[in-house]
């Protein structure tokens, strides 16, 4: 009989009370059992075969991510080589677990599978779609299979149809509509664009900008996309080799407007529309041309049948003939007259063609060369239809530079409540003023922008126009301001002032959804800063940089935050606001720190640090510090590190702010391990820790539990270190920030592989690398290192 006494093991099973500690007892054992037969560690897949399970049953169940039956247990203390002592005190503190808790092992942190995302973008086709045979059989001739059995295009080049036709004519329709029918030639999705090309506003979809929405889509993310724009577009182009995807550019300026967005593989398909005849991309990309014509009057009466009825138009014949000429077989114009019909359903055709008449005749006399006038008559004979609330609303909505609108900022616009707004917004798409898309948005087609818009300056005052503006950049800055503090409570950004009457701020509820709400505003949150700039709001505008900070950081967007901090640096000299100027020195500086640009950001932070200077802002020149120190950092200078990280604190100190002084307190800290000093660390953070603690400090907090980890890794307490890197971890994951996040796995990888559980190490490491991958950053690089060297690949 085995009477050797209990061991540390043994001891240590008295306080097991969660699968947890079960879990690092078993991989204690397993340990040492290595070291009995010689090993480093006892593989997972020498046990799964001794034991007769899958390894990654063996790893799920000493990592403690599930609890099997007790018969596995068993099986696995005898495998382990536990004495019969052992063996019931380990079997007891079995039975002290609640087999029904779940928990995740610090070690072996769940990861993000490689997913390859197959965009699904196609707008909806049109229910009442009519005519167009010619040109769809054309469109099947330009654009045949592309499957594998049509693999004969030459490497490097693309098919490309490009589609041309007058403002109005269908382009946008009939693309669509034959892109639904020949979708399942694509498995690998189908994008579509709209460039804007001739908006009204000149808010046009850049190449930089367009490049960035189609790598999102393809589910590249935001931190991959490079400054430069023709990298961007060599990266666009690595994404879709080998994939047959099918892609609509609508409403391009030109061929130039393009050139960038067209991928390499021959089994894509690029259709691309616009007003223009894009002979450069006939010329030199060998597109095929397919000119897009008015309705011949046949398809054109065929429509109306469609839309209103075949019945009514029977009854009627003359009639539809007349609306069909007066609307010169435009079929914007035509799904106008169909929508006014079919709502004023009991007003016979005739009236309605005898009123399109009479608004044709006043449009004449108006502007007798305009070579719009059909499809302007038609609008303006809808538009006096509706109710005056409706119209005054679609004149507004030409004030919106953006492409899309929510309920929400429709009513800003209007001075309206949201409930009321959404009636008036339900009407105008009834009249087929207003265009309805998912997720509650709205938008107007480009003819009608102008045409709205004309009607604002034609029947809203000056004063009007310029307080609708006004409402509507509101509208964003406190919207953002709401979302931005949802993400980062805690210190809050700026507080704006008091929001104009009628002003409809949006407040997301969580995290989740201020960074949605930023997601898809995004784009409208750069043309309202361009506006605001504009209209003279320069504080507004600034405003608006300051509070997009944190969402493009966190998420990877270093490359717009990069130009929107510009823009902010370039309007704050502008507008002599020095406060601004230096947030923006930097931000600007923050971006550049991200991507290992450490001159540039030297230059900033010192910019910003003279600034602050001048004006006597204790508390900023201590966050400048903080900046200065993690340069200093990253260059290997940790005494000038530490000496700045000290200065922030004095400064903080001095200006009374206890949550700054916290965030010093960690820097010092964290400086003295990076130079060895951690029984120093231990002091300083845990002094940070319990103030930012006391203000709820999320981000703070995070970087201070990293802190204190990497004391206690390198003091030798490996338990305690994973301890504090998984409180760490789970913050920064809670945060949204994946650099950081990955940052912690790297650690948590280190301690696995200190005490000898590589699979541990392995994961954490293999974790790290694919985020940092992601995010294309340099820090991935000594990271694969080591993964490579545990693996044997490197």
């Amino acid at each position: 009989m085995d009477t050797r006494p209990p061991d540390r093991l043994v001891r240590d099973a008295a306080g097991v009370r969660t699968v947890d500690d079960l879990a690092a007892l078993l991989r204690a054992l397993r340990r040492r059992h290595a070291r009995r037969e010689g090993q480093r560690v006892l593989s997972y897949r020498v046990l799964a075969t001794r034991a007769g399970w899958s390894h990654t049953a063996v790893a799920e169940y000493l990592t403690g991510k599930t609890l099997p039956p007790t018969d596995r247990f068993d099986v696995l203390v005898g495998l382990l080589g536990a004495s019969p002592i052992e063996r019931g005190v380990l079997a007891s503190a079995r039975d002290r677990v609640d087999e029904r808790r779940r928990v995740t092992v610090p070690a072996e942190p769940a990861v993000d599978p490689v997913v390859r995302v197959v965009p699904r973008q196609l707008p909806p086709a049109l229910g009442h779609f009519s005519g167009r045979r010619t040109e769809m059989a054309q469109l099947d001739r330009l654009a045949p299979d592309t499957g594998p059995a049509r693999r004969t295009a030459p490497a490097g080049t693309v098919r490309i149809v490009a589609v041309s036709g007058t403002a109005g004519v269908g382009k946008t329709t009939l693309v669509v509509q034959w892109a639904h029918q020949v979708a399942d030639r694509f498995p690998d999705g189908q994008l579509y664009l709209n460039l804007r090309g001739f908006d009204p506003d000149g808010a046009v979809t850049e190449p930089a900008t367009a490049l960035r929405l189609l790598l999102d889509a393809l589910g590249v993310p935001p931190a991959q996309a490079p400054t430069d724009l023709d990298a961007q577009a060599a990266l666009y182009r690595t994404t879709l080799a080998d994939r047959r995807l099918l892609i609509v550019l609508d409403n391009a300026r030109d061929s130039a407007h393009v050139r960038l967005l067209l991928p390499s593989s021959p089994q894509c398909l690029v259709v691309v529309t616009s007003r223009n005849q894009l002979t450069g991309l006939v010329a030199a990309h060998g597109a095929q041309p397919l000119s897009l014509d008015l309705l011949h009057p046949v398809d054109g009466a065929e429509l109306l049948r469609r839309r209103i009825g075949q019945q009514r138009c029977a009854a009627e014949p003359a009639a539809v003939d007349e609306i069909v000429a007066r609307c010169a077989g435009l079929p914007l114009a035509l799904a106008v007259v169909a929508a006014r019909a079919v709502i004023a359903s009991q007003i016979p055709l005739v009236a309605l063609a005898t009123e399109l008449r009479a608004a044709q005749h006043r449009l004449d006399a108006l502007a007798p060369d305009d070579p719009q006038l059909g499809v302007r008559a038609v609008f303006s004979w809808s538009y006096q239809a509706l109710s005056p609330s409706a119209a005054q609303l679609f004149r507004l909505l030409g004030v919106h530079p953006g492409p899309t609108v929510s309920a929400p900022v429709a009513a800003s616009l209007a001075g309206l409540p949201v409930a009321r707004v959404r009636l008036l917004l339900a009407e105008l798409v009834r009249a087929n003023l207003l265009n309805a898309y998912p997720g509650g948005r709205h938008g107007l087609h480009d003819l009608l922008r102008v045409y709205a818009a004309e009607r604002a300056r034609q029947l809203e005052t000056g004063s009007a126009l310029d307080a609708a503006l006004r409402r509507l950049v509101d509208h964003y800055v406190h919207s953002a301001y709401h979302a931005d503090r949802t993400l980062q409570p805690n210190p809050a950004p700026p507080v704006p002032g008091p929001a104009r009457p009628g002003v409809v701020a949006e407040y997301p509820a969580d995290s989740e959804a201020a960074l949605n709400w930023f997601t898809i505003e995004q784009t409208n949150l750069d043309a309202v800063f361009d506006a605001a700039v504009v209209a003279g709001l320069g504080a507004e505008a600034l405003h608006l940089t300051q509070v997009a900070y944190t969402y493009l950081d966190r998420g990877g967007h270093w490359s717009a935050l990069t130009v929107m901090q510009r823009s902010a640096l370039q309007l704050a000299r502008r507008v002599g606001d020095i406060a601004a100027e230096a947030v923006a020195n930097r931000n600007l500086a923050r971006a550049y720190l991200r991507t290992n640009r450490h001159a540039e950001a030297h230059h900033h932070l010192e910019a910003a640090l003279e600034l602050e200077q001048s004006r006597g802002d204790l508390a900023r020149q201590g966050l400048t510090h903080l900046h200065l120190s993690l340069l200093r950092e990253r260059q290997d200078r940790h005494r000038d590190a530490l000496a700045h990280g000290r200065t922030a604190y004095e400064f903080y100190a001095a200006a009374g702010d206890r949550r700054g002084e916290g965030k010093a307190l960690n820097v010092v800290g964290w400086q003295h391990a990076q130079l060895g000093e951690f029984a120093e660390t231990l002091d300083w953070c845990g002094r940070a820790l319990r103030l930012l603690r006391e203000f709820g400090d999320g981000p703070g907090q995070a970087t201070t539990w990293h802190s204190l980890g990497y004391a206690y890794q390198h003091l030798g307490d490996p338990d305690e270190a994973a301890v504090c890197y998984q409180e760490a971890l789970e913050l920064f994951r809670r945060l949204g920030d994946r650099h950081l996040e990955a940052l912690v796995l790297s650690s948590l990888g280190e301690v696995g592989h200190d005490t000898g559980d590589l699979a541990a190490a392995e994961a954490c490491w293999g974790a790290a690398v694919r985020i940092l991958d992601s995010l294309r950053h340099p820090d991935a690089e000594p990271v694969r290192a080591q993964l490579n060297g545990l693996t044997g690949r490197g």
